[in-house]
């Protein structure tokens, strides 16, 4: 069964499927015509389907299929996917009927699939001879934990907490962006450098990874903790330094007419605006503190998912490497949805723009799923 050979094949085309569903769901709760959850804020709602619905089936998709590529794990396929499946499926089962279910058959639904991942992986990432893959594992237990967190928040009925298991997540997943997306990101640039005869790969340097990392880490620990916001603030500042150089040495202006590295290249454009928008949060509260975390998922997350789906879905099914037109739309269809959800953050609450960045965001995931979705389900071309 096609569906089931590869990771990448059922989870984009549920996360493809979940995008333009979520954002329907939410302006219908908005608007008082769909029935969520009413035991909780429709931000927090919102906001956990966000992380732990529709960026979780494109995390796991892209971890499932880069493993063994990249690592030499063996490929998790057939009935154990089926299973990894079904219990994102049945998390979201669990959050749209949760106005009709007991809160703990909600929260125990939602939490299966990052524990059962963190079992399947582990053994094999353990006996991986490069041990920078086993940075993995926090990351995945952090998320699991994270989940925890904020089931446990709301069926206490706090919400500062439960925003703050969000929270985790976020820094999580920025995290596991920076890691993975600083790694592949330079080797395709690298690739296509060398094939144009423009250069070569920016050589790795494991100073600067490692305090790339480091101030990161150091930074959301700093946020979850309410530190005070000058070491917040400073932190924020320090990691858009770092990671701007760690960004400028990869070279992608170079690269700018080459088809899906533009994408990776913005996405971390856009982390570094976010970095430079939470340390002006922090440091005289210059701009909302709302508005790096929009920059972050929308821009930074957004871009990195459309440019790795679309040359995953391409090479893992037999196609060239060649960005399709209609991919190259969804690409500045997602830019605008970031530049006007930051807009609407920075100026003060703009209906109009929100609906506007959302509805582009909708967009650019059902344009993949218009030019993919045939693709996941169907036989892989001979190589």
């Amino acid at each position: 069964m096609p569906l089931l050979a590869s990771g990448f094949r059922p989870f984009y085309l549920l996360g493809a499927l979940y995008a333009p569903l979520l954002v329907a769901g939410s302006v219908g709760a908005f608007a008082g015509i769909v029935d969520l959850d009413a035991s909780i804020a429709h931000l927090l709602w919102h906001g956990h389907e966000m992380l732990f619905g529709f960026a979780t089936a494109i995390v796991v998709g892209t971890l499932l299929t880069a493993l063994p590529s990249w690592a030499g794990t063996p490929e998790i396929h057939g009935a154990p996917l089926a299973w990894l499946v079904a219990a994102w499926l049945l998390g979201r089962i669990g959050f749209w009927g949760a106005p009709w279910l007991p809160g703990m058959a909600v929260a125990f639904a939602d939490m299966l699939l990052w524990p059962a991942l963190i079992a399947m992986l582990t053994p094999a990432l353990w006996r991986v001879p490069n041990r920078l893959y086993r940075l993995l594992l926090p990351i995945m237990l952090v998320l699991a934990a994270a989940n925890l967190v904020y089931h446990s928040a709301v069926l206490g009925g706090d919400v500062r907490l439960a925003l703050r298991g969000l929270r985790a997540a976020v820094w999580a997943l920025v995290v596991l962006f920076t890691l993975k997306g600083g790694v592949l990101t330079p080797i395709f640039t690298g690739n296509a450098l060398r094939e144009l005869g423009r250069g070569e790969q920016a050589r790795f340097l494991t100073t600067l990874e490692a305090l790339a990392l480091a101030l990161l880490v150091a930074l959301a620990l700093a946020d979850l903790a309410a530190a005070p916001h000058a070491l917040t603030g400073v932190l924020a500042a320090a990691c858009a330094v770092v990671h701007g150089v760690r960004a400028a040495r990869w070279r992608g202006w170079r690269v700018a007419d080459q088809p899906l590295l533009p994408a990776m290249h913005l996405a971390f454009a856009w982390l570094l605006l976010a970095l430079v928008l939470k340390a002006m949060a922090e440091l005289g509260g210059v701009v909302p503190e709302v508005a790096w975390l929009h920059a972050f998922t929308v821009g930074s997350l957004g871009m990195m998912m459309l440019g790795l789906m679309t040359r995953v879905s391409l090479r893992h099914t037999g196609r060239a490497l060649m960005a399709p037109p209609l991919l190259r739309a969804a690409a500045f269809a997602m830019c605008a949805a970031a530049a006007l959800r930051v807009a609407a953050a920075v100026i003060g609450p703009d209906l109009g723009l929100v609906a506007i960045a959302v509805g582009l965001w909708a967009a650019a995931f059902s344009a993949y799923l218009l030019r993919f979705g045939a693709v996941l389900i169907a036989p892989s071309l001979p190589r």
